[in-house]
């Protein structure tokens, strides 16, 4: 007991030495500092790192004031208003710009203080081989924003990656382009200047084909930029403005075989000029410069279609790591969301009751036939000549009903995010089972970054133009409908895998879990989709139009809404998801989760409930004429 009692003094010293510490660097006095489970964050004045165990092991400590310093030098060197006066649009180059702009608060900040310098790279070190750099092989493996912070913290700092990162490291240093080096160097000698860093880190994305060149940009690269920019604004306009196809082009994409689901997305971007093809020839680097597309060609459109489907899989859980690893995540899951199951568990109670008042028989009395009402057989016995009380059943339809719970596993649900939609499964599938709902519990990603071997085989075939999607898809049934909670239940702590969250290609996913419903026999099937953005797949989007994914989730959406089988629901996690979905809701914080699922369900259940009370109404009222 004593030696319980000491470990938590040790820890709670070490966990106000640290936000003082914190508070100090940062010079914010008032900075509130929380020791949470899950990762570390900041947001205004508050600082959340994760919550430390009680044994507190040397590495544990160094890796905890790492994360503090980090989040220290942001509240000090950072102004948002700067960050966010060249924030790019897309999701992806935002994490990117994200990341840079850390690192040179990091690299500036660490300059003249060597503790602090030294917790950084050592943080650094044990993220780099917590993320299997060491064990990469091949230049897609390694994330093109893990890439660009460290060759950008190398060109900063004069120092070298850690040895885990410096193998695979080299397959992309000479790589980039004289633009993306040009970059990167002007960064370097910008990174005291927030605003001239932020504009060089912009340079350096367009690049890269990550974003977009800046229209605002200085007087000088204006000449150079201007033409590229006007064409850029007129492919962005032709976007948005055929983002589907004309009512006599379609066909039913849901009724079709399976075969014929591939071309279902008219493709309204048209094809590369000749001397853009070549560019695109002469580089098939993930990540690297990526050609600019014409305007479409009306004559050759191309439908959406996947290059190969040879290195598609659909996989259950516990086919992707051993039973010992999943065991663990698990268990690391439960650790991390004990403060927030409480409270998703109230609600998914509260939900349970009001399916089960649902599913209450109910009756109609004092009727003149039917059963016997024993109930009221006192009156008789007091009066004889009272008649006898009958009663009937009321025949309150609660249909038969499987949910299926879809989980974008994308590498930007990476943290709390994913974590949060895992416990969120967990304990839906346990709430919906308890009243005799059928649960799935789904998941999509890809196998790879930037392609995978079907990007390869792309490539070994001569690159032929508009190859359709060019990432080997990765579907993963964390439980089946028809599997019992208490057994699926280690497979959501997959989630938490290291390596798992790659791309996101959201249109064929729902038709996957959209087709697995179609074949269940229940009567009413729901689906809710929980994403946090649009659909990403650098490959795919390199060598086809900027809008080839998201058109095809467009279609899909729209037939599956149209078609009235399946009742979809879509949530996004900071995203915006109200513009595909006809009913969808958005949350700003992966905590809200829980709570907008079950209050989702709640409602449709309840719009079930009134159509069966009508129902009922309706009948009575027909035996009474």
């Amino acid at each position: 007991m004593s030696g319980t009692n000491k470990d938590n003094t040790r820890t709670e010293e070490f966990k106000r030495a640290t936000a003082g510490v914190l508070r100090a660097i940062a010079e914010v006095p008032d900075v509130q500092v929380a020791f949470q489970p899950g990762p570390s964050g900041v947001s205004g004045k508050r600082a959340r790192l994760p919550l430390p165990t009680r044994a507190l092991p040397p590495q544990e400590m160094a890796r905890l004031r790492g994360q503090s310093d980090a989040i220290a030098l942001r509240l000090r060197h950072h102004d948002d208003s700067v960050h966010a006066a060249r924030m790019p649009a897309r999701r992806e180059a935002k994490d990117v710009y994200d990341a840079l702009e850390q690192v040179r608060v990091e690299v500036v900040g660490s300059r003249h203080m060597a503790g602090v310098a030294a917790n950084l790279q050592s943080k650094l070190a044990e993220e780099c081989e917590a993320e299997g750099y060491d064990r990469m092989t091949r230049k897609d493996q390694l994330p093109v924003q893990a890439a660009l912070t460290l060759l950008a913290r190398e060109q900063m700092s004069g120092q070298r990656s850690p040895e885990a990162a410096r193998r695979i490291l080299e397959m992309w240093r000479d790589t980039l382009g004289d633009m993306a080096d040009a970059a990167l160097a002007e960064m370097s000698h910008a990174q005291d200047d927030q605003t001239a860093y932020a504009r060089a880190a912009r340079k350096l994305l367009a690049a890269l084909d990550l974003a977009e060149a800046e229209a605002d940009a200085d007087p000088e690269d204006q000449t150079e930029e201007g033409e590229e920019g006007g064409e850029q604004s007129g492919e962005q306009d032709e976007q948005q403005d055929g983002s589907g196809q004309s009512e006599s082009e379609q066909d039913s994409m849901l009724g079709a075989n399976p075969e014929e689901m591939e071309g279902d997305a008219a493709d309204d971007e048209g094809t590369e000029s000749d001397e853009e093809a070549a560019v695109a020839e002469g580089d098939d680097r993930p990540g690297g410069p990526q050609p600019r597309r014409e305007r479409p060609n009306p004559d050759n459109e191309a439908l959406y279609r996947a290059y190969t489907r040879l290195h598609d899989e659909e996989i259950e859980a516990e086919e992707l790591c051993d039973p010992d690893e999943l065991t663990r995540l698990r268990q690391q899951l439960d650790q991390q969301l004990q403060h927030l199951q409480g409270v998703i568990s109230k609600l998914a109670n509260r939900l349970q009751r009001r399916l089960l008042a649902q599913q209450t028989r109910a009756w109609e009395f004092d009727l003149d036939e039917g059963l016997l009402d024993a109930g009221r057989l006192s009156r008789v016995v007091v009066n004889p000549l009272q008649a006898l009380s009958y009663k009937r059943e009321l025949d309150m339809e609660f249909r038969d009903t499987v949910v299926t719970l879809l989980i974008d596993n994308s590498g930007s649900m990476r943290g709390r995010p994913i974590t949060v939609a895992a416990m969120c499964g967990d304990i839906l599938a346990r709430t919906l089972e308890r009243c005799a709902v059928k649960v799935e519990v789904l998941g999509f990603t890809t196998r790879a970054w930037k392609g995978g071997q079907s990007r390869e085989k792309w490539v070994q075939e001569g690159k032929p133009r508009n190859p359709g999607r060019l990432n080997d898809l990765r579907h993963i049934v964390y439980k089946a409908a028809d599997a019992p909670w208490r057994r699926a239940r280690k497979n959501l702590g997959l989630m938490l895998r290291e390596g798992l969250l790659k791309e996101n290609i959201d249109g064929e996913a729902l038709l996957w879990a959209y087709r697995r419903l179609l074949v269940r026999p229940e009567h009413r099937r729901i689906l809710m989709v929980i994403s946090d953005g649009a659909p990403v797949d650098d490959s795919t989007l390199s060598v086809n139009p900027g809008n080839y994914l998201e058109k095809h989730l467009r279609e899909v959406i729209r037939d599956i809404e149209n078609r009235d089988q399946v009742e979809l629901i879509a949530i996004g996690i900071g995203h915006d998801v109200t513009r595909y979905y006809r009913r969808a809701v958005t949350i700003v914080d992966a905590e809200e989760l829980g709570g907008t699922m079950m209050k989702k369900l709640t409602e449709l259940f309840d719009e079930d409930m009134d159509a069966a009370w009508a129902r009922a109404a309706g009948e009575r009222a027909a035996l009474v004429v």
